[in-house]
């Protein structure tokens, strides 16, 4: 699997983000926009938990490289 190939997802239960770090550009946004999800020095990174579904998703729509994507879970209400 190359780099661009590479995806990890992290879910808040209603939403799943999905990273391709291959895709990544470091702009920032999303550290910048939310900062209680995204930690670039811890593991998980992304802690989608900390943050509402409709945050996430406005912020998820401003990754300039689009390595930042999410769709919504079935089992969710």
């Amino acid at each position: 699997m190359s780099t661009n190939e590479i995806r990890k997802e992290y879910t808040n239960g209603e939403l799943t983000i999905v990273w391709k770090p291959g895709k990544c550009i470091h702009s920032g946004i999303c550290v910048n926009t939310l900062p209680d999800v995204y930690h670039p020095k811890e593991k998980p990174w992304i802690q989608p938990e900390h943050s509402s579904t409709a945050m996430l998703k406005s912020q998820i729509h401003k990754c300039p490289s689009g390595a930042l994507t999410y769709f919504m879970n079935k089992d969710s209400k």
